[in-house]
C-alpha cells in the first residue's frame, strides 16, 4: 500500500483524522476504504451502522483500521456524532467526512488539510459543482433549496450545503445540542456551528454518481420533509434568537452599517454620487414615495446605500417647511411672473401646495438637482481631502 508521507505528517500537525460512516454500501465499502487508506494510512475511523449486508465482516477482515459499529442502525447523524466524540477522546482536532457510497474522491482530502493549515477551527466544506453536467436534478434542486435556507438561517451563502464531504472542528461540533439523528443533521451541526460564529471555508471537490455500484439510502420523501421540519424549526428559532442577538446583541447591524458606509474599495466619486442623489430624492416633489423609488435605484447603480439614506433625510419634518418654501422661490424664477405666488414661509399649508402646484413642482426639481450636484462636488472635495489626510498621517504615497 503506497502512503502519502507528507500528506500524513500534515494530518498529524492539523490534529485531523477521516470518519467514514457506512451502512449498506458492500459494493462500493473496499474500493473507498483502501483508497482512503491508501491517501491518510491509519488516520481513518469508520462507523459501521448496522450494515447488513456484509460489510461487518469485510471491514473485520482489514488489519489495523478502527472500526465502531451501531446496533442496530441509528441513522447517519448519530454514526457522525458518535465518531466526533471518539476521535476528540483520541486528541483529534478535525474531522473529515467522506461518503461510503463512492461519489467522493479521496485524492481531494488533501484540499481540506490546505485550508486547515491556515485557518485550524474553521467548518470546511466540500463544493461539489452542482452546475456541472452529470449531477441529477433531484440533488441539484435539494442544494439550491438547502443553500437558500441556510443563508435565511445563518446568513453565510455556501455553494453547497448537502455535500458530505467536509471537515468539521471537533471541540464546536461536540458541544452541540442538536435533535436529530439522521440526514437531517448534517443540516443542523452547520447552522448551529454558524450560530457559535465558527468560520467557514469551501474547497472544490469532484464528485461521481454515474457507476451502477452506488447506492444512496435518502429517502426523498420522508428524508425530505425531515429536512422541511427541520428548517422550520430552525427559522423560527433564527428569528427569535440568532438575528436579534446578531444584530442588536453583538454589534452585527453597527458593524454592517459601518462596513456599508467605509466600503474601501469604493472611489470618493461613487460615494460623493450615492450623497448627491441622496439629496435630489429628498427635495424631490415626490412625498411618500421617496425611499420606495430610492432605495431600489441605489441598488441599481450601486450606490453606497447607507450614505444615500443619511443624505435623503434632509427632508426629515423640520426641514421640510423650508424646503418646500425654497421650492416656491426657486420656482418662482421659472414662472411667468405675472403668476407667480410670492409665499412668506408662515404661509407654507398644503392648500397653498395645491393652488400653486406647477411653480412648486418646478421649483422643487430644479432645487432637488442643484442640491444634488452641489451635494455631489462639496462630498467630492471633502472626501478627497480626507484621503489626502490619511495618506500623509500613515506615510503612503
Amino acid at each position: 500500500m503506497t502512503i502519502s508521507g507528507s500528506l500524513q505528517e500534515r494530518m498529524e500537525r492539523t490534529h485531523t483524522c477521516v470518519l467514514l460512516p457506512t451502512y449498506n454500501n458492500h459494493a462500493t465499502l473496499a474500493d473507498v476504504v483502501q483508497r482512503i487508506r491508501s491517501v491518510v494510512g491509519p488516520h481513518l475511523l469508520v462507523i459501521d451502522d448496522g450494515s447488513t449486508d456484509g460489510s461487518r465482516e469485510f471491514l473485520a477482515s482489514i488489519a489495523e483500521l478502527e472500526v465502531l459499529r451501531n446496533e442496530p442502525n441509528h441513522g447517519k447523524g448519530y454514526s457522525l456524532r458518535r465518531g466526533f466524540s471518539h476521535l476528540l477522546a483520541k486528541g483529534y482536532a478535525h474531522a473529515i467526512t467522506i461518503d461510503s457510497d463512492g461519489q467522493h474522491a479521496p485524492e481531494d482530502i488533501e484540499r481540506f488539510v490546505d485550508v486547515l493549515e491556515r485557518q485550524p477551527g474553521s467548518m470546511v466544506m466540500g463544493d461539489r459543482n452542482m452546475s456541472q453536467a452529470g449531477i441529477p436534478g433531484r440533488s441539484s434542486f435539494g442544494n439550491k433549496f438547502s443553500s437558500f435556507w441556510f443563508r435565511v438561517e445563518t446568513g453565510i451563502a455556501l455553494p453547497d450545503t448537502q455535500t458530505g464531504y467536509r471537515c468539521y472542528p471537533l471541540a464546536e461540533v461536540t458541544r452541540l445540542r442538536t435533535f436529530t439523528h439522521r440526514f437531517e443533521y448534517e443540516i443542523e451541526s452547520i447552522v448551529r456551528l454558524a450560530w457559535r460564529d465558527v468560520p467557514f471555508a469551501t474547497v472544490p471537490v469532484s464528485v461521481r454518481y454515474d457507476f451502477p455500484e452506488r447506492v444512496s439510502h435518502f429517502r426523498p420523501v420522508i428524508d425530505f420533509a425531515r429536512i422541511s421540519v427541520l428548517n422550520t424549526v430552525l427559522v423560527v428559532i433564527a428569528a427569535l434568537w440568532f438575528w436579534p442577538r446578531k444584530l442588536f446583541v453583538k454589534g452585527g447591524l453597527r458593524k454592517a452599517l459601518y462596513a456599508e458606509t467605509v466600503r474601501p474599495g469604493e472611489s470618493n466619486a461613487r460615494k460623493a454620487a450615492s450623497i448627491g442623489f441622496g439629496f435630489f430624492i429628498g427635495i424631490a416633489p415626490i412625498w411618500g414615495f421617496q425611499l420606495l423609488l430610492g432605495i431600489p435605484l441605489s441598488f441599481l447603480f450601486r450606490l453606497n446605500r447607507v450614505l444615500f439614506l443619511i443624505a435623503a433625510n434632509i427632508s426629515i419634518p423640520p426641514l421640510i417647511p423650508v424646503i418646500i418654501y425654497a421650492s416656491y422661490k426657486v420656482g418662482a424664477l421659472f414662472t411667468d411672473p405675472s403668476k407667480a405666488v410670492q409665499l412668506d414661509l408662515a404661509d407654507i399649508s398644503m392648500e397653498a401646495i395645491h393652488a400653486n402646484a406647477v411653480q412648486y413642482f418646478v421649483g422643487a426639481i430644479v432645487l432637488a438637482l442643484s442640491a444634488g450636484v452641489v451635494g455631489f462636488l462639496v462630498s467630492l472635495m471633502l472626501l478627497a481631502a480626507v484621503r489626502r489626510h490619511r495618506v500623509r498621517s500613515t506615510g503612503g504615497a
